[in-house]
């Protein structure tokens, strides 16, 4: 059984850029739900309710047929979310060394990643995510709707934004992108550089 994780700080702790009342609503209500459901279905298969939403996300194929499509939207729900959180930081850390030198890399510098990225997330139509991804020590920027997750293509997630309206739309309204330049400002680089020296 996946448990809801709680918040890695206090609700109000990334004002003024997420607001207390949609941390709150975005974790006590869209990720509750997700982990319920997740666990509901998979009540009567207790070999499969003892993997991780993770572990379903990377091979679903375990879960039978008939509701694997469920069972795969509320394990991405439950583990995007779950990411999501730590991606956040009130510490607000900046860019590590390492993490700086694969972006440069494969980007030429942070203001271009940046702008790739959050163009990505701007531009998705619906709800969804915008990725960085490793694979096969390569990074690359993704979307993905819903709550699909890279993960079932193999590819292992640095950062990610979510671009579902109920993420910001109690503070933001429709202003997506003044919701992802808000975003940008409390990014946990340190969880990304842990993030990459796990799957490296």
């Amino acid at each position: 059984m996946f448990v809801l994780p709680e918040l890695p700080y206090p609700a109000d702790a990334l004002e003024p850029y997420i607001d207390k009342q949609t941390m709150l609503f975005h974790h006590d209500k869209h990720h509750a739900a997700y982990v319920k459901n997740y666990n509901d279905l998979l009540s009567g298969l207790p070999d499969l309710l003892a993997k991780s939403p993770e572990e379903i996300l990377k091979n679903p194929s375990v879960v039978p047929e008939n509701f694997r499509q469920k069972v795969k939207n509320n394990a991405g729900g439950a583990d995007n979310h779950a990411r999501f959180w730590k991606w956040m930081s009130p510490a607000k850390p900046s860019p590590t060394t390492a993490v700086l030198k694969l972006i440069n890399r494969d980007f030429g510098n942070l203001d271009t990643f940046r702008e790739k990225f959050l163009s990505v997330a701007q531009n998705h139509f619906g709800s969804g995510w915008a990725w960085l991804v490793i694979d096969h020590d390569h990074l690359s920027v993704m979307e993905t709707s819903n709550q699909d997750s890279p993960l079932t293509e193999q590819k292992n997630p640095l950062l990610a934004v979510d671009v579902w309206e109920h993420a910001y739309y109690l503070k933001y309204q429709n202003r997506r992108s003044e919701y992802l330049e808000a975003w940008w400002n409390v990014v946990n680089w340190t969880e990304v550089e842990n993030l990459l020296i796990s799957y490296t």
